[in-house]
């Protein structure tokens, strides 16, 4: 969901001025000097029904433009573009001709054509228009100074280009101090900077025929032009924002300096993996674009659910089918959601988790929904799944989100804890059956009304669930989008740290499986506000579980800059609109533990901030012994890009910033995509993109990622990346590590017998001879998702480990006796025998 944007300025009104003679002193002068052209001559190169001529060559010049930059011609070399003669102090024709010039500027971006043609300003009193004057008086203008121009210079440059150049008669000689005679008529210049047209720029008519001169340029140029739909981009850099190749190139300099291994690339495989996947939104978040809760996306999670020895894949979508696909091996993939039976087709869905409900030894799997029954289905242990929801009593109907598994009360049986967003939606239904939200859903975390509970749901064995809120004192009404299990009290009872994507994080501790007490504010008095993605692990190998909570809503509050992205917000909402006590970290927010009950945020510190983030997948992709953490952000239309960040963990002490050196970023599908195609003659004819425009429109927007999961997809030893992006296909992230490096790595696969067969809640330590690497097996793979796989544990130098101790769930504390050789998987069976 998102916060509504400030408006953009209104372009200066177009005036139309009939029976106007070209004035040049416009401004402060008493006596204004009149243009010599004649009328005859202005008339013979302004003729609405000639065509296209050639009339003079413009010659090489070298000005300065707003910025204080050196301009030259061959700036331009290559495309089309538009001058017009003005100055500021101008009170007569040149604010008409400036308006004219930013109607002109408008359409072209409507036409997805500023770039590929240019606005040039050229001023004729050189000595007040400094560069300073110039960009103010641009920016009154609301001028793109990427495509709008404004240049002066020396006086004998500009009057030497308009009388020899441009072909305009001028009056003051060539080095007095005078303002140079200057016409309103605009010139238009080919790509190789030849005059094609003279048009009255006062004239409503002379500006049409000056713009179907222009689409005439551009289809000569392009013939291919006049066979395409016509497409636009929003916003109109979206297909190169300008900001990429600058931050590639700084952060790769940074890279030389590294002390991590960061020399290795991912690529997206996605052709040649056989899936063919695409998500589906509904319009809310599209054609009619609303400040709602659908924009969050859908998960991404992984099983082996035919117990084949691979990591098969599961897409969820809005709009249509959800899709599992089967791991063939060697990076490829065959698409079985018809006949594993796991389509979830109708009704809108949005996270989805694995887990062994049943202690039968195969991964299950539950989808939660919007405003539908939410659906769990049990594995016959071949990939083919039977749905129990009803009787299970999982089958919720709710705003749902994330669905976290864990065994709260360490009976053996895996628990479950479904978050829900709260009640966004009306009761009126739009296209493809889903509910419209409401129009000012953003909100709606005001109205207790609209709140809808957090459930606690207890395994009572055969998969079936009960909730038990009221019984072990679970109460909470947050927006949430998702939550973790944590033991913050160190006490081997499972906590609850509760994500709120509008207000308060919540922290229940767990009183020994019999129930829950709210002691948040007194672990975590300040939280992040809109909080998204969360994970527990041990950052910096102290032997200690940290906390990382990713915060998207509060980087909506006011737009930012590429270059300030990793600084916090410097301003939140009002308290009125928080809902809280406005004690809030505007950003990420890292908790590192110090003790039991006690940890410090250090997300500053540590460069755990970026913009617009959803959710964190945690591993170590580089195998060096300190996990990394993968997330996933940006927003879709109709936002700028945003990247997918990669940070590599710089051996506990900072996250390093590397997904353009890592070949994360920019992403080899383009920064943008196809989002929509509208009619504009006929059902989407009143929409605002349609305005001033006929016939088919093909809408480009950002891509934006929503969840992801690391895991080995090819079975080569290194972790690859998947995810599922919102509104388009997925990207699968293949890595190159093990072909550049000899690495050294665990993988442990835990089988409970008391505990639950999954081992969710295994405390691991594997002990090398320096240190040792404790992690938490919970599942979480990523927002929106939890995936049953093997635990991935990245051993630096050492090529065996000495002892890996396991603590189950049921309390028995079992020991792996070393040496341990790298680069095996590790089958360890509680209080049983391991295998490898």
């Amino acid at each position: 969901m998102i916060f509504p944007r400030q408006s953009h300025r209104n372009p200066l009104v177009f005036l139309v001025i009939s029976s106007v003679v070209a004035l040049a002193g416009c401004g402060p002068r008493a006596t204004p000097e009149i243009s010599t052209e004649t009328d005859v001559n202005r008339t013979r190169r302004t003729a609405v029904d000639q065509g296209l001529r050639v009339f003079n060559e413009i010659p090489a010049f070298t000005l300065t433009n707003q910025h204080g930059k050196s301009f030259e011609r061959s700036d331009l070399d290559g495309k089309v573009w538009v001058a017009t003669f003005i100055f500021t102090r101008c009170g007569a024709t040149c604010p008409y001709q400036t308006a004219a010039f930013s109607e002109l500027q408008q359409t072209l971006h409507r036409a997805d054509e500023l770039g590929q043609v240019e606005l040039v300003s050229f001023t004729v009193d050189p000595e007040f228009d400094t560069p300073e004057v110039l960009a103010e008086y641009g920016t009154r203008a609301d001028a793109d100074f990427q495509h709008w121009h404004f240049l002066t210079g020396d006086r004998a440059t500009l009057w030497d280009l308009s009388k020899d150049g441009f072909k305009l008669d001028v009056q003051s000689g060539r080095d007095a101090t005078n303002l140079i005679t200057h016409s309103s008529l605009f010139v238009l210049v080919d790509q190789d900077s030849k005059i094609r047209g003279y048009y009255e720029g006062l004239s409503p008519e002379a500006n049409q025929k000056l713009r179907d001169d222009i689409s005439a340029l551009l289809d000569q140029r392009d013939p291919s032009r006049l066979e395409r739909m016509p497409e636009i981009s929003v916003p109109r850099d979206i297909r190169d924002p300008a900001w990429l190749q600058p931050r590639a190139e700084a952060q790769r300099a940074l890279a030389s300096g590294y002390e991590v291994t960061c020399d290795f690339q991912f690529t997206d495989d996605l052709s040649s993996s056989g899936i063919t996947f695409s998500d589906k939104v509904v319009e809310d978040v599209k054609r009619d674009f609303k400040s709602a809760h659908y924009d969050h996306g859908t998960a991404v999670a992984v099983a082996d659910v035919d117990q084949d020895g691979l990591l098969d894949i599961y897409f969820v979508c809005q709009l249509g089918s959800n899709e599992l696909y089967r791991n063939l091996g060697g990076g490829k993939f065959e698409n079985i959601t018809e006949s594993a039976g796991v389509a979830v087709a109708d009704e809108v869905s949005s996270g989805a988790s694995f887990a062994d409900v049943d202690n039968d030894g195969d991964a299950d799997l539950y989808v939660t929904r919007i405003r539908a029954a939410n659906r769990l289905f049990l594995n016959d242990g071949t990939g083919k799944f039977e749905d129990v929801s009803e009787r299970s009593g999982l089958d919720h109907v709710a705003h749902s989100s994330a669905a976290v598994f864990f065994d709260y009360d360490r009976d053996g049986l895996l628990d479950l804890l479904l978050t829900n967003f709260g009640k966004f939606t009306t009761e009126e239904r739009g296209s493809g059956g889903y509910y419209l939200s409401h129009k000012a859903a953003f909100t709606s975390h005001l109205f207790p009304a609209r709140a809808e509970p957090n459930i606690l749901f207890r395994n009572l064995g055969g998969a079936r669930f009960e909730n038990v809120n009221d019984q072990v004192g679970f109460k909470d009404v947050s927006w949430s989008g998702d939550a973790t299990p944590i033991d913050g009290n160190d006490d081997g009872w499972p906590d609850i740290y509760l994500l709120s994507m509008q207000g308060h994080d919540q922290y229940f501790e767990n009183q020994q499986g019999k129930g829950f007490v709210n002691k948040s504010r007194e672990l975590f008095p300040a939280t992040a506000w809109g909080s998204m993605g969360v994970k527990v692990f041990d950052f910096n190998r102290d032997q200690k579980l940290d906390l990382y909570v990713t915060d998207m809503h509060t980087d909506m509050v006011h737009n930012v800059a590429p270059e300030e992205e990793k600084k916090k917000m410097t301003r939140n909402l009002p308290v009125s609109m928080l809902g809280t006590d406005g004690n809030h970290i505007l950003g990420n927010a890292f908790y590192l533990k110090s003790e039991s009950d006690a940890y410090t945020e250090v997300s500053d510190e540590i460069g755990a901030e970026n913009y617009w983030p959803w959710g964190i997948s945690v591993a170590d992709l580089n195998a060096d012994g300190f996990e990394d953490v993968f997330v996933t952000a940006s927003m879709s239309y109709d936002f700028r890009y945003g990247i997918n960040s990669v940070l590599l963990n710089d051996h506990g002490k900072r996250f390093l910033d590397s997904e353009f050196i890592l070949g994360i970023e920019p992403r080899a599908k383009g920064t943008a995509h196809l989002w929509m195609t509208l009619d504009c003659d006929g059902a989407d004819a009143g929409h605002r993109l349609c305005d001033g425009r006929s016939g088919k429109l093909q809408i480009w927007a950002a891509i934006g990622s929503r969840s992801s999961v690391v895991f080995d997809l090819e079975n080569d030893g290194d972790l690859d990346i998947v995810t599922n992006d919102f509104g388009g296909s997925p990207m699968v992230l293949t890595n190159n590590l093990t072909d550049k490096h000899d690495i050294n790595y665990l993988q442990v696969e835990l089988i409970g017998k008391q505990s639950n067969r999954d081992g969710l809640g295994c405390l691991v330590d594997v002990q090398l001879s320096d240190k040792n690497l404790i992690a938490v097996h919970d599942g979480k793979s990523g927002y929106l998702a939890q995936s049953r796989m093997p635990m991935y544990v990245g051993l630096g130098d050492a090529t065996q480990a000495d002892q890996i101790t396991v603590t189950w769930p049921s309390g028995i504390v079992q020991t792996v006796e070393g040496p341990i050789q790298s680069n095996q998987k590790l089958t360890i069976v509680e209080d049983g025998e391991t295998t490898k």
